[in-house]
């Protein structure tokens, strides 16, 4: 053996090296993903996040997801996207307007050895995709758009089919109070109820974020999902819904307010 033929031992920790550095030098990273043993955000002031998230409602998810696709709206770096092509999705598109998350997305896949579409697309462009999917996740968007609503119908419109994986940070009561289809202008209405639906506007930012606009509390998220065509069928964690497409029931008032085409099924 030459004097410059290296050890397996020194080849693995040079390769360990140069992993650690790709993974700084994509920094900083708010997914804390364990790539070939290294994690990517260790100090996450969330713990193991989002795993530890995940953890709690894994189950609800199908476990073989062959020959269904995964759109992932607002995929950061990736996680929940590579966590469905494990599963075994047959086409898993992650989308983002964060050039560095996707980035990472598109590093980690790699790593992994995992066949993922990553966009530099923003949910208002869903309709772009021309293409419905089997499970739509949009988990932790909500709450950093000014028009959460619309984000909701243009989903709805144009790229959910069946599943959509739902989270949204809450705020205010847990609680769901009864409230009628409809009340008289001159009665009173249970508004200041703790358990009527409620969407807290954030005029400049809220935890240190500017793009944090809207926080709902329970019974707001429940009754924009219903209004938007999706029926929950699991809440297996506080913030997380597992909901189902159906026809959305179109307002007195006109059709939902859906761009730039109305799709079809």
């Amino acid at each position: 053996m030459s004097a410059t033929t290296k050890q397996p031992d020194t080849m693995q920790a040079d390769s360990a090296q140069a992993l650690r550095g790709r993974i700084e030098e994509l920094g900083p990273w708010f997914h804390n993903l364990t790539l070939r043993g290294i994690e990517t955000a260790p100090n996450h002031f969330l713990g193991d996040y989002p795993e530890v998230k995940f953890a709690s409602f894994r189950n609800a998810i199908p476990e073989d997801l062959t020959g269904m696709k995964v759109l992932d709206i607002g995929c950061n770096a990736g996680f929940y996207a590579m966590e469905m092509k494990r599963r075994g999705a047959d086409r898993v598109v992650g989308m983002d307007v964060d050039l560095r998350y996707l980035r990472q997305a598109r590093f980690a896949a790699e790593v992994n050895g995992l066949d993922i579409e990553f966009r530099e697309l923003a949910v208002w462009d869903v309709a772009t995709l021309g293409e419905r999917f089997d499970l739509v996740i949009f988990m932790g968007v909500l709450y950093h758009l000014r028009h959460p609503l619309l984000a909701l119908d243009l989903i709805h419109e144009h790229v959910a089919r069946d599943l959509m994986l739902f989270q949204s940070m809450q705020r205010g009561s847990k609680d769901v109070a009864q409230v009628d289809e409809d009340y008289d202008f001159m009665a009173p209405a249970p508004f200041e109820e703790p358990g009527f639906p409620k969407l807290h506007f954030i005029e400049h930012r809220y935890a240190h974020d500017q793009t944090n606009w809207w926080v709902p509390n329970r019974a707001c998220v429940e009754a924009m999902l219903r209004s938007c065509g999706f029926r929950i069928e699991a809440r297996p964690e506080d913030e997380v819904y597992l909901c189902r497409w159906q026809p959305a029931a179109v307002p007195p008032d006109g059709p939902q307010c859906v761009y730039p085409v109305k799709g079809s099924r």
